[in-house]
């Protein structure tokens, strides 16, 4: 039997395929090494570059505008349609001559004047190159509540709040603060009773129904019948329910908590009949629907005071 040899491969052929590979590999590996750095080199020189930029512009800012005596502030324009003196909102405001511009923080200026019980509303703007204006749109009381405390000392004293018509809650002004101080010739404000002090917090809203229900009240009783018929003078808003309120001339009214122009609408009827029979009114119901209770005095027999005519609310400036 022959053997059949067979031949052997052919290993330097073999040797030479493996180093192409390997050539090829070493080739491939090198090229992405380079993209690689190429990559990492523009994203580096991009970041390092808009870093440079913004330093650069942020010196130019600081250099020419924030720091720039040009737009130091000269003038500090400061108006209100209220009472409150210009000089008093300037340091509430914490602006002082001097300082830029540009610079000022226009939103914390705005936010300080805002935390004031007193103010209702602040616009603040640049007025370029000198000059910070600042207009003012204050809260007007309507009525007021005089609750006894304890002061420093152990004693008893007085604290009177204000509250305007959409039931904030504010204290007086010092007279400093006013461009007039209060005088005598004022009038007086409505009282409410019946609310806790600890309720009474300034720059908060006062919610409760019924006292919310007593400044409409209030502010309705301008336009209704009953004005310059009677003085409003006090409103126990210690119910839930209704409001007592107690006249000038001695009477003594309750009304429910709505609808408050249609129950005016009935004292004004009520009161018309009570001349006509030469009678004033002690007290009277308007809270009861089907029916009007009354208790009547000799008109003789009632107090004097001559009702005077009921405050209303100042119309605001245009430019506030």
């Amino acid at each position: 039997m022959w053997r059949v040899n067979r031949k052997p491969k052919n290993k330097r052929n073999s040797r030479g395929h493996v180093l192409d590979v390997k050539l090829r590999s070493d080739q491939v590996r090198k090229s992405r090494l380079r993209l690689g750095a190429l990559a990492f080199g523009i994203v580096f020189g991009t970041v390092f570059g808009i870093y440079v930029l913004w330093r650069a512009g942020q010196w130019a800012m600081n250099r020419f505008v924030y720091e720039n005596p040009a737009f130091a502030i000269q003038q500090i324009d400061a108006q209100t349609d209220g009472v409150i003196t210009p000089d008093q909102l300037r340091r509430w405001a914490n602006v002082k001559s001097g300082q830029n511009l540009f610079a000022l923080d226009l939103a914390r200026v705005k936010r300080d004047l805002e935390m004031v019980p007193q103010v209702s509303f602040v616009s603040v703007e640049r007025l370029l190159p000198h000059t910070l204006r600042i207009r003012v749109s204050e809260r007007e009381a309507v009525a007021q509540m005089n609750v006894p405390r304890t002061n420093a000392r152990g004693g008893v004293e007085t604290a009177v709040f204000q509250f305007d018509p959409d039931g904030y809650v504010m204290q007086p002004l010092d007279p400093r603060q006013r461009v007039t101080p209060p005088g005598q010739a004022e009038e007086p404000l409505p009282i409410l009773i019946g609310v806790g002090l600890h309720e009474l917090q300034p720059g908060r809203q006062l919610v409760l129904p019924q006292v919310q229900a007593a400044l409409r009240l209030i502010t309705e009783f301008a336009h209704s019948p009953m004005a310059g018929m009677v003085d409003l003078k006090r409103i126990d808003v210690s119910s839930p329910e209704v409001l007592v309120v107690t006249t000038g001339q001695g009477s003594e009214v309750t009304f429910g908590l709505s609808d408050l122009d249609r129950q005016m609408r009935r004292w004004r009827e009520i009161h018309d009949q009570g001349q006509r029979l030469g009678k004033s009114l002690a007290t009277l119901d308007l809270a009861v629907t089907n029916n009007i209770p009354a208790r009547w005095l000799q008109v003789n027999l009632g107090p004097v005071n001559t009702p005077k005519a009921p405050k209303t609310l100042r119309t605001r400036r245009k430019n506030v």
